[in-house]
């Protein structure tokens, strides 16, 4: 019995489309790994939106081009492959765009969507916070309803492209009764408010996308509430379905992967097999990926995505630095590539809590007691 992975011609016509514009922004804006979050280009994101690929997935009667969501997939990997600059636009049509038709009023749809389909707006998250982590119901950063506003104090780390959003969407507590993960909101604010202090993290390879964000006392309208108040929880777990069953999760260091290929010793069967090997676990990456974008996976099966591309992506970056040696540490693109691998079992909830998601929520199984 025989399996065809290929794709049928429409499909593959869309890839070598979507390769030959990958490649010209990459030349013409900036060639970068990781580029669905190092590579900033308001003017390529401008480029995507001219052929329809910021909300290609978004239903028509939100402005978007109601396509299926193996097109986005084939276009999103051929830019990563490219290193061509899609951060600016990344995050708002994978996420935020979503969670704004989903739940937001006509009005939101109406002040939001556009700008985000034009590549002109850029958006962060805000989860994350110091002593939260993973655990997203634990987060303290408040929001006090005040008259036709929220006054918000708190803090968030590890926000991506938080220095250069226009917007952020916040993930608050409004309500600090009843169990954790009751009382959360989600409220859309403008970068630009007073109050609002971001200080970017420089990390151990140079990048400066993760970022902190101070809120003291910003005041933001009421209509910027997305859903409903105290019952955001769900909403949130919504994002995080588009947010770790992308195929960001599998591509981030392919242009590592493909540097160590060009210069590795392939009379080795060693290095053959382990080429073999990582080629088979991109393929099982992307049928992963596929499966969630055809909508044939279980509720709750990014976790297993995301987990298995991410710790892949770390195989490839320690099978990089065992070919490239000394030259792994030695260029600013190479040592990103290896050093930071350990970030992307992390980043968006760590592989622990993606198998704990896959226990409990998708295999069903018993939590374990915890110990007295």
């Amino acid at each position: 019995m025989s399996f065809d992975f290929s794709f049928p011609p429409h499909l593959e016509e869309l890839r070598e489309h979507a390769r030959s514009v990958a490649t010209k922004g990459a030349l013409e804006y900036g060639c970068f790994d990781d580029s669905w979050i190092n590579g900033y280009s308001k003017e390529f994101s401008k480029v995507l939106a001219s052929e329809g690929w910021i909300g290609m997935t978004w239903p028509i009667e939100h402005g978007g081009g109601g396509r299926p969501g193996i097109e986005r997939i084939i276009v999103a990997e051929e830019m990563m492959k490219a290193g061509a600059p899609i951060s600016a636009s990344w995050i708002a049509d994978r996420q935020m765009g979503p969670a704004i038709y989903s739940y937001g009023t006509e009005n939101q749809k109406k002040r939001f969507l556009p700008a985000m389909l034009e590549g002109e707006s850029t958006w962060c998250i805000g989860m994350s916070e110091p002593n939260s982590g993973s655990d997203l119901a634990s987060l303290q950063t408040f929001a006090r309803r005040d008259g036709d506003s929220y006054i918000i104090n708190g803090q968030k780390i590890w926000t991506s492209i938080a220095a250069i959003s226009d917007y952020c969407y916040l993930i608050v507590r409004t309500l600090n009764d009843g169990p954790p993960h009751k009382g959360l909101s989600e409220i859309v604010v403008p970068m630009d408010l007073d109050g609002i202090e971001v200080r970017p993290i420089v990390d151990a390879v140079g990048n400066q996308h993760f970022c902190e964000i101070f809120f003291t006392d910003v005041r933001v309208s009421a209509e910027n509430l997305i859903g409903e108040e105290n019952n955001a929880f769900s909403q949130t777990m919504s994002q995080l379905e588009h947010e770790r069953g992308g195929i960001d999760r599998l591509m981030s260091n392919w242009l590592l992967f493909e540097r160590a290929c060009e210069v590795a010793n392939k009379k080795d069967p060693l290095i053959r097999q382990e080429i073999a090997s990582l080629e088979t676990g991109y393929q099982i990456g992307r049928i992963l990926v596929y499966k969630g974008a055809l909508g044939q996976a279980p509720a709750g099966f990014s976790a297993a995505t995301k987990c298995f591309c991410t710790e892949h992506e770390q195989r490839v970056a320690n099978f990089a630095a065992s070919i490239l040696g000394v030259s792994a540490v030695a260029g600013d693109q190479l040592q990103m590539g290896v050093a930071y691998a350990p970030a992307y079992t992390i980043q968006g909830g760590t592989s622990d809590v993606m198998r704990n998601i896959l226990g409990e929520r998708v295999l069903g199984l018993p939590r374990e007691p915890r110990p007295r």
